[in-house]
């Protein structure tokens, strides 16, 4: 029977991490706090070293490790956090590192990470492919295999976040936090579980890289066939053995967040939360914002990660808009004649929506002769004020399409 990591584990990993990690700040979010009608937290991650959690974990297990087992070095996989924790954490203590990433890995991650001093080798489309490449490496040469999640250290190591969630919100209720492989949410529920039993400790995957679900409803780790979503810091197919076995008995509930619910996420912290934040570290925050689940305040939503390629964000804070209802992408089929296209662009600024982009062509073979499309990115206030200049549109002839439609 597999056993569990204990507040013990968890206390003697903060004094390894004493003058190594931040105490990382819990701010206040207003529009969270309204919209759930009780307090709730932030407690900000994406401020820790490396930008991430996940130096917590990664330094405790390096730590622990002796004289020799330092001379020969560390491997890790990592779709980016866990590869800068280790980095770092490798060059604190000593050693050198060797970390497998995806192919696709987001540059900025890639680069931080050799920043830091490691040796990077790109293999495998996911990290669970990154996985088993560096396994094979920490067989084939020593090195010293060092999980993104499923190792007794790595779990106390990320615990303590949880620790410094009790004592700066003493009278926390529930704390919401995402899941990928599961070591972040497997200490901290060990950690608070065993100082207040009465709170809630909620997980959260991408609905369309949901592992621990199924798992749970089948009582035993089950691999993904497929999975893709923006949060790439938690796209993990199969949970680890150490992380179900806590998940399945300290963890209340894993719910799951649409990409639209993200995206959404991820534009209010921005937007009002001044918030960088990567969309794996941001599914905390798209479950409350979704009413994916119920919960008491007051609440703490980890935001477990600020890692995000500015190329993404772009697009993200885009979608964001789009899920919003803030940014439409509309083609719109009017006659061809002098002075039309002055006429739609003249009612849409009548309806107080701003023009992003225009796009006029006749060439297109599906249009009828004496027929022009005009394809639009417009800004709006919202989804009522969306509909009311759709349907204006429409009252006065224009044929509207959203993007995608056709």
């Amino acid at each position: 029977m597999t056993e569990l990591v204990g507040l013990a584990d968890v206390q003697a990993a903060r004094e390894l991490l004493a003058g190594v990690t931040r105490t990382t700040p819990l701010e206040p979010s207003r529009p969270l706090s309204a919209a759930l009608g009780g307090p709730v937290w932030l407690k900000c991650e994406n401020m820790q070293r490396a930008g991430s959690y996940k130096v917590r974990g990664a330094y405790v297990r390096i730590s622990r490790l002796s004289a020799q087992e330092r001379a020969r070095g560390v491997v890790a996989a990592s779709a980016g956090n866990h590869a800068q924790g280790v980095a770092l954490a490798a060059g604190l203590v000593g050693t050198h590192a060797t970390v497998f990433m995806p192919v696709n890995a987001p540059l900025p991650k890639v680069a931080a990470t050799k920043g830091y001093g490691a040796r990077i080798e790109l293999v495998g489309n996911t990290v669970d492919e990154s996985l088993i490449a560096a396994q094979t490496f920490a067989e084939r040469t020593g090195a010293v295999f060092i999980h993104p999640f499923d190792h007794p250290d790595v779990i106390a190591g990320q615990g303590t976040v949880a620790l410094e969630i009790l004592e700066q919100c003493p009278d926390v209720r529930t704390i919401v936090t995402g899941v990928g492989g599961g070591g972040l949410v497997s200490g901290m529920a060990a950690a608070a579980k065993a100082l207040r039993p009465d709170v809630r400790v909620i997980g959260v995957q991408a609905a369309s890289a949901a592992a621990f679900p199924p798992s749970l409803r089948a009582g035993e780790p089950v691999r993904l066939p497929s999975f893709a979503t923006i949060a790439d810091g938690i796209a993990v197919g199969r949970p680890g053995e150490l992380t179900f076995t806590h998940v399945r008995k300290l963890v209340d509930d894993v719910v799951t967040v649409s990409e639209e619910d993200i995206s959404r996420a991820l534009l209010m912290l921005l937007e009002r939360g001044k918030q960088v934040v990567e969309p794996a570290g941001a599914v905390g925050v798209a479950a409350l914002l979704a009413g994916a689940v119920e919960v008491s305040t007051p609440v703490v939503a980890v935001l477990s990660g600020g890692n995000i390629d500015p190329l993404l964000m772009l697009r993200v804070i885009e979608h964001g808009l789009a899920a919003a209802g803030r940014f439409l992408r509309i083609t719109v089929r009017c006659t061809d004649r002098p002075g039309q296209l002055a006429s739609l662009l003249g009612e849409i600024a009548e309806h107080r929506a701003n023009v992003v982009d225009v796009v006029h062509q006749r060439a297109n073979p599906h249009l009828r002769l004496g027929e022009v499309e005009v394809a639009l990115s417009v800004e709006t206030r919202g989804v009522a004020h969306s509909d009311t200049l759709i349907s204006a549109l429409r009252a006065s002839g224009y044929q509207v399409v959203f993007a995608g439609e056709e």
